[in-house]
């Protein structure tokens, strides 16, 4: 017979629970096996052989492992297929095993929690490293030795790097052909139309100079340098965009371990590039409206100077995203209506308080209108034919060399059902950009005037860029990981400090 006391310890045992593995750790998991497993088809791509080769009698990367180590790997193995990706991906497998134990680890102390999240953050940049800093450096370093057209993308790094030498030999990208640079070597004969065009905005290239400089004084650059620097500036400064923990930890992964856009990191596409900018924009906004918000509940008029400030730099971080790519214009309304955010009252702002709000808005966005004009303004100067013609002529598939249809969108239908004579041929996209794209901007608009947060600004802005490129002439892959970056922090954005 037991007693009432043992009887008690043992009905607390059976209502003991051991704490489950948490949210953040299982998206990790998911997002660290897409994303090796996405690398390691993208390192297919590249013949495996030659590769291997390239990596063995490599200065730096040909001396990390001993003679009896590259003997005992042998000339095959299991993809990536050499020694250097195999050795990323376990140490990246043991990285991951260590942020889920600690994960798993309860502490009953504030100190001891202080400790997991600290080791967490240990992990999480750890995997950052293997899956995605070292691989992009393991590419650098093989194309710094094999030739400029090789391991990397044509648009993002090759073409860009040649943009930025005649930026500062005082010639006109947007005039200049690109047929006797290194990117005539990369890529199909029949598609290599971007040879006579440069559709990127003048600011991927303003920026990159001084970077280019440095990087000709030690006799080494890389585009993808500036882009993997602007990258883990902002996923640093991304955690404040949030403030649960969890939340952070998740918010961090998913941007750095983005499975479709890490693979364009790797290769150079420039889609991070604008995610960088906007991240910076944002973090600045956030903290701008939560000093807003509270002298605005402890009865204080007015921004005072820090705020100001904070205003004027996210509208800043805008303007410089969007005089990189036309991608960031399309964040603009949404943007817009953050800015007056504490002007606009919950569930009560038609079109006229919109209206009204207008002159608010351009008082407050100022400092992007105005970097954004200093940039353009000297090649529309310079020859406003030649820019309009690269940035937008010739993604819309008009003259001689116009962009292909081309991608995962409606366009396929086009071409399926034998509409026009093949991927060069012109067809009106815009009227079903306009069919189905602008009611779903006014609705959006709408959705975030009744509630506008910045889970709503970003995610009507991924969502109305997919149903847009989905219209267009080309829906590329690589734009699927930038949408899912603002899914992303939409997401997990929602029902936090926001509610009022």
């Amino acid at each position: 017979m037991t007693t009432q006391a043992e009887g008690k310890v043992e009905q607390k045992k059976r209502g003991m629970r051991v704490r489950p593995l948490g949210w953040d750790a299982f998206l990790l998991l998911l997002l660290v096996f897409a994303q090796m497993q996405i690398w390691a088809f993208g390192e297919d791509s590249l013949p495996s052989e030659m590769r291997l080769n390239d990596i063995l009698r490599h200065p730096i990367l040909g001396n990390i492992l001993p003679a009896a180590g590259e003997k005992a790997f042998g000339p095959v193995g299991p993809r990536p297929a050499d020694p250097i990706g195999l050795l990323l991906n376990a140490l990246t497998i043991g990285f991951l095993g260590g942020y889920l134990l600690i994960d798993l680890a309860g502490t009953s102390t504030a100190k001891g929690e202080r400790l997991r999240i600290r080791f967490k953050w240990f992990f999480l940049a750890s995997i950052v490293l293997t899956t995605l800093y070292l691989p992009t450096t393991k590419l650098i370093l093989l194309r710094n030795q094999s030739g400029p057209a090789s391991y990397t993308h044509d648009g993002g790094v090759i073409q860009t790097e040649t943009t930025i030498e005649f930026f500062l030999q005082g010639q006109n990208p947007y005039v200049e052909e690109y047929v006797d640079t290194p990117m005539a070597e990369w890529g199909f004969n029949e598609y290599r139309t971007a040879l006579y065009h440069y559709p990127y905005l003048p600011w991927t290239f303003v920026f990159s100079a001084p970077f280019y400089l440095l990087g000709q004084t030690i006799g080494f650059y890389d585009q993808r340098l500036v882009y993997l620097l602007l990258m883990a500036i902002a996923l640093v400064l991304a955690r404040h965009l949030v403030d649960d923990q969890q939340r952070k930890f998740a918010l961090v992964a998913s941007l750095a371990l983005n499975p479709i856009m890490s693979l364009d990191i790797i290769f150079g596409q420039n889609d991070s590039y604008v995610l960088g900018w906007i991240l910076l924009c944002l973090v600045c906004w956030r903290t701008w409206d939560l000093r807003l918000r509270s002298s605005m509940k402890s009865g204080t008029v007015g921004d005072d100077d820090k705020s100001q400030w904070l205003l004027i730099a996210s509208t800043l971080f805008f303007g410089f995203a969007c005089a990189s790519k036309p991608t960031a214009w399309f964040f603009a309304p949404f943007y817009a209506l953050l800015l007056v955010r504490d002007r606009l009252e919950i569930g009560d702002n038609g079109w006229l308080t919109l209206l009204r709000s207008s002159p608010l808005i351009l008082r407050r966005v100022w400092p992007a209108i105005l970097v954004f004009v200093l940039l353009l303004a000297p090649y529309l100067v310079w020859d406003a034919g030649a820019f309009y013609d690269d940035v937008w002529r010739w993604s819309n598939g008009q003259g001689e060399t116009g962009y292909q249809i081309w991608g995962w969108g409606a366009s396929n239908f086009i071409l399926a059902l034998g509409l026009v004579s093949d991927r060069f041929s012109l067809w009106p996209f815009w009227i079903l950009e306009i069919l189905v794209a602008l009611p779903v901007l006014l609705w959006f608009v709408r959705r975030q005037q009744i509630d506008n947060t910045l889970a709503n600004a970003t995610w009507h802005y991924g969502l109305f860029l997919l149903i847009f490129f989905y219209g267009s002439r080309f829906l590329n892959e690589n734009y699927l990981g930038y949408i899912f970056a603002f899914a992303a922090i939409g997401f997990l954005t929602r029902d936090g400090y926001e509610e009022v």
